[in-house]
């Protein structure tokens, strides 16, 4: 009689098995397959919470909706609340030699009717029907396994409930991906990294992590202290050493001033609590990094189950918020003069994870100062789970059908021509709030905005549910040049505006 498995070692065996499959199936764009997209964001709940319209975050998954260019594909799509029609009409038209008729005939839109704060996968484990929906969807004979925006241990009980393997990181591995790890990966690597200190876990550790950053390099003016896990910058705070000049006890001095001269980047968490959040989940103290030409390039990087390591993409991020912490958008690829030297960085650090098991997209991010000698590249994080920079690549990977060569830097089309992007979740705006998703298509279809496949060039939006209430959308403008893809963006924000001073 057999024993059955525990949840553990199920996922195990469902991953085991999702090798075989992808090398027959994944290849293959004719055969019968299924792909379960449930785009929750599975993170602390009060990083989320500062994040405007956060829930809407579900629909910056849409772009998997393009495989739906393969006729015998089928997508299961979960969200926490239904998705308006006009938004994946808005998606569908896109796709090349596929009518609409059939691309919906293939997907299968199902909702939690839900719009609570939890997790979108909590909200499914705690429907049973759901979970059952979501089996029936699946076509019989058709192999099948989920993408998660990130994989926690909430993730891997959905897994071995609807019996699928995931396209994503073993949420036992998670733990390689948080700062203080990461720091020590990139050690490891001989990859270059920022001076600090990691495995920070109380007020007293913090404070002796930062008087000695101060006594080791007297000139610092700021460091940066990080939550093991964070969002986009939010779970950063600023330590700023302006007054400890010329003090006799700086350690004290830290003491008396910690909260004072801490500043947390989230709007809406105040340093106790962020202290508090420091204490219960870690945290590193870095040198906050200078630079009269200062960029933040971010790698992107891929094992597929065959155990393949790939640099699937660059970019050169575009921060704000409390002296750049925040991730805003991202241009499209990173600087030419550096973006292979970053991608043979992060394919260091990728095949170290890939060793260790991880699967799946992740990124490591950088802070890249320029030097009268070149540029000093310093690894600062790695993300083991999609991000800010996975939906906008997707998107132009799957209207051009094209490829990153990580050896130049450069981004190719299945015609061979060049392109490029500017990406952002944040075009944002106190007079955008009341453009529904019907009110953003006519807008865009009335100053050209639409993407074209014919030049493969144009704008395309994303957090399009968000814009009504918060005023706030993303999207992704391509083009033949930097400048291209720039002056697609300028005409967006001014057609915005132009219909907003006639409402």
């Amino acid at each position: 009689m057999s024993v059955p498995l525990n949840e553990t070692e199920a996922f195990k065996l469902l991953q085991h098995h999702f090798a075989a499959q992808f090398e027959s199936v994944f290849p293959d764009r004719m055969a019968p397959k299924t792909i379960v997209v449930i785009p929750s964001l599975t993170l602390d709940r009060e990083i989320l919470d500062n994040v405007t319209g956060v829930n809407y975050y579900e629909e910056r998954l849409l772009c998997m909706l393009m495989l739906l260019r393969m006729p015998n594909t089928h997508i299961v799509y979960v969200t926490s609340m239904p998705i308006d029609p006009v938004i994946i009409d808005y998606y569908l038209h896109l796709l090349p030699g596929i009518t609409g008729y059939h691309a919906h005939k293939r997907l299968h839109l199902l909702s939690c009717y839900d719009a609570s704060t939890a997790s979108l996968t909590h909200k499914i484990l705690q429907r049973p029907r759901l979970i059952e929906k979501i089996k029936d969807s699946i076509p019989f004979g058709h192999l099948a396994h989920i993408t998660f925006f990130n994989v926690t241990e909430q993730e891997r009980t959905l897994a071995v409930k609807l019996q699928l393997p995931v396209y994503g990181c073993d949420p036992e591995l998670l733990s390689l991906g948080n700062k203080s790890n990461g720091r020590k990966i990139f050690r490891r690597c001989g990859v270059p990294l920022p001076p600090g200190y990691e495995d920070i876990s109380s007020v007293d550790d913090l404070v002796g992590a930062l008087t000695e950053l101060k006594e080791e390099f007297p000139a610092l003016k700021k460091a940066v202290v990080k939550l093991n896990e964070g969002f986009s910058g939010d779970g950063n705070a600023v330590f700023s050493y302006t007054g400890s000049e010329n003090v006799l006890n700086l350690r004290q001095w830290i003491i008396n001033h910690c909260e004072e001269k801490l500043c947390p980047v989230a709007k809406n968490l105040p340093v106790p609590l962020f202290l508090e959040r420091l204490s219960q989940m870690g945290g590193i103290a870095e040198v906050f990094l200078e630079g009269d030409i200062k960029t933040s390039p971010s790698v992107q990087c891929r094992v597929n189950p065959l155990g393949k390591t790939e640099v699937i993409s660059t970019h050169d991020q575009l921060l704000g918020g409390e002296s750049g912490q925040v991730y805003l958008g991202a241009e499209f690829p990173a600087r030419l003069e550096y973006a292979p030297v970053i991608g043979d960085m992060g394919e260091t650090v990728a095949n170290t994870l890939r060793d260790a098991g991880v699967l799946g997209r992740f990124s490591i991010d950088f802070v890249s100062i320029k030097q009268p000698s070149g540029w000093s590249h310093y690894a600062i994080e790695i993300n083991l789970r999609k991000g800010g920079t996975t939906h906008p690549y997707l998107m132009l990977q799957f209207l051009t059908d094209g490829h990153y060569d990580a050896s130049t830097g450069d981004y190719m089309t299945a015609s061979g021509q060049k392109r490029y992007y500017f990406a952002t979740d944040n075009l944002e705006g106190e007079q955008y709030k009341g453009i529904t998703p019907g009110d953003l298509v006519d807008i865009a279809m009335n100053h050209d905005l639409q993407y074209d496949g014919s030049s493969q060039q144009g704008v395309m939006f994303h957090l399009i549910g968000a814009l009504s209430q918060y005023g706030k959308a993303g999207v992704v403008c391509i083009g033949d040049s930097p400048e291209a893809a720039a002056r697609f963006f300028r005409k967006t924000t001014e057609a915005l505006q132009k219909e907003c001073r006639h409402c």
